[in-house]
C-alpha cells in the first residue's frame, strides 16, 4: 500500500501576482495638483496672450516645469505585495523581490536596503517629524491613562499593576508613515524567503519624465543666450 504524498505542491511560478498595496503622499499629490495648476494657468495665459519670444519662453518653461513638478509630487509610489516591493521614485523605478530586501529603515528619511548594502530611498513615504512628536505626545498620554487606570483598578478591588476592569488597554500611539513602514517590515519578514520572492533588484531610469525635461531646460537655455 502506498502511502499518500501530503507535501504541499510547489507554487506556480506562472500565477498572477497578489494585489498590490499602495503607498502614496496624500500631501505630496496635493501640492503637486496646485503647483500644476498655476504652471497651466500661467503658461497658457501666456501662450495666448504673450509677444515676440514670450509664448517661447513660456512653453519651454512648461516643458521644463511640468515634468519636475510632476516626478516631485505626483509620481512617487511604492507598491507592494507576497512577492516584491516596488519604489516609483521621480526618476527610477526600483524593484526589489523580499528575498534582496535586509533591512527597512525609519530615520530622518524611510528608505529601504538590499542585500547588497545598496539604500533605496521611500520617496512616497515621507517622515514626518511633527508627526512623530504628536505621536510621542499622545503615547505619553495613554501612558499617564494606563497608571491612572492602575491606581483606579486598585480602588475598585482589581489586581495591583494592571489595568481598570472597565478600561481597555491600547497600544503606543505611531506616526502615519510610521505604521506604513511597519507595514512593510511585516511583509518582507513573512514573504523573504518565498521562493516567489526571489531575485535580484532591478533599476530602470524614468526617461519618460527626464526626456521632456531636459528638452525644456535646453530650448529655454538658447533662447535666454540668444535674447
Amino acid at each position: 500500500m502506498t502511502t499518500p504524498d501530503r507535501r504541499p505542491p510547489a507554487p506556480d511560478p506562472s500565477a498572477p501576482e497578489s494585489r498590490d498595496r499602495v503607498y502614496r503622499s496624500p500631501a505630496g499629490l496635493a501640492a503637486g495638483v496646485l503647483l500644476l495648476g498655476i504652471t497651466l494657468w500661467l503658461g497658457i495665459d501666456a501662450l495666448a496672450r504673450g509677444h515676440d519670444r514670450t509664448p517661447w519662453l513660456a512653453l519651454a518653461g512648461m516643458l521644463l516645469v511640468i515634468p519636475l513638478v510632476t516626478a516631485f509630487t505626483l509620481r512617487p509610489a511604492v507598491y507592494a505585495n507576497e512577492d516584491r516591493l516596488r519604489i516609483r521614485n521621480p526618476f527610477r523605478v526600483i524593484t526589489l523581490p523580499w528575498g534582496s530586501v535586509a533591512s527597512l529603515r525609519s530615520g530622518y528619511s524611510n528608505e529601504v536596503v538590499a542585500a547588497s548594502g545598496t539604500k533605496y530611498q521611500l520617496w512616497a513615504v515621507p517622515v514626518s517629524l511633527r508627526a512623530r512628536k504628536k505621536a510621542a505626545r499622545q503615547t505619553a498620554k495613554q501612558a499617564a491613562g494606563d497608571r491612572r487606570g492602575d491606581a483606579l483598578g486598585v480602588r475598585r478591588g482589581g489586581a495591583p499593576g494592571g489595568p481598570a476592569p472597565d478600561l481597555v488597554p491600547s497600544g503606543p500611539a505611531r506616526a502615519h508613515t510610521d505604521k506604513i513602514v511597519e507595514d512593510l517590515r511585516e511583509l518582507a519578514e513573512t514573504h523573504q524567503k518565498s521562493e516567489r520572492a526571489q531575485g535580484e533588484p532591478t533599476v530602470r531610469w524614468a526617461y519618460e519624465v527626464i526626456a521632456p525635461a531636459v528638452a525644456g531646460a535646453v530650448l529655454l537655455a538658447i533662447l535666454l543666450a540668444t535674447g
